[in-house]
């Protein structure tokens, strides 16, 4: 199936790694030409080459985009490399917990400026263009954690909650202007942190050391999904690209969740 974004182009923020890797590799596939964004040089430039060896176009823009300065660099470099860009997908943030009786205030302000302060400077830097030309598709990668809180992760489902409002706020604002906007909220993906994470558990729990068994309790007793395990960042990547592409432009305003049927509300 041609989704219909050959020579379209994209930046991804936080795509040196994880979900956001796998979303910059699914649309340079797809014959979109990808910013690759992140902080750290060799790992943004890894997956720069991975695209490039794979026969797709790929730039790189470092930064940090809790600075103005920095985002206003990131927006001169993809506009040297592509001239305009048609995508931006807001996938950067951070994850730390945050119990409530030990953390403070300048903390969730610290977060909140990484989850959804830098979404509002991206959208300032890259939507003007898109609304010019008259196309544009935004997509905010949220998660579940903004509609069904975790103990402890409080700054974080806070955050993901402001970035669902932002989404939908914006597609109201860019209505009638060609320029879509949605959010996606994915369950647990298989990121090599989140493997990780789900080892350090079992290992806690006497689950033993093989991942298909690991997988298969945490996806049943832990954190329970109707397809008897976690989604994938290819998944991720897919899904995003769809809803990237001109196929897509009667769905603005969304929030799509992707969590293997975690959720149980309608």
């Amino acid at each position: 199936m041609d989704i219909q974004l050959q020579n379209k182009s994209a930046i991804v923020t936080g795509s040196s790694s994880g979900i956001g890797k796998a979303i910059a590799l699914s649309l340079a596939a797809e014959g979109v030409k990808v910013v690759v964004h992140g902080r750290r040089e060799q790992q943004v430039q890894e997956t720069a080459q991975l695209i490039t060896d794979a026969g797709g176009t790929a730039a790189i823009a470092i930064g940090d985009l809790t600075r103005d300065e920095d985002v206003e660099q990131i927006g001169i470099a993809a506009r040297e490399a592509f001239g305009s860009i048609d995508i931006l997908i807001n996938n950067a943030g951070a994850f730390p917990p945050t119990p409530l009786t030990a953390s403070s205030a300048s903390e969730w302000n610290k977060l909140y400026d990484q989850n959804v302060g830098s979404i509002v400077r991206m959208i300032g830097q890259f939507a003007p263009p898109m609304i010019e030309r008259g196309w544009g598709r935004i997509i905010i990668i949220s998660s579940i954690a903004a509609t069904s809180p975790f103990a402890t992760f409080g700054a974080y489902g806070a955050t993901k909650a402001a970035g669902l409002n932002l989404a939908m706020t914006a597609a109201r604002e860019f209505a009638n202007t060609g320029v879509t906007v949605n959010a996606l909220s994915p369950g647990d993906v298989l990121t090599p942190a989140g493997e990780e994470r789900w080892r350090a558990v079992a290992s806690e729990r006497g689950w033993g050391s093989d991942w298909d068994e690991i997988e298969r309790r945490a996806a049943s007793e832990i954190s329970p999904t109707l397809v008897g395990r976690f989604g994938r960042p290819e998944e991720v990547g897919a899904l995003v690209s769809f809803f990237c592409s001109p196929l897509a432009g009667y769905v603005t305003g969304s929030n799509v969740r992707m969590d293997g049927g975690f959720q149980s509300f309608i």
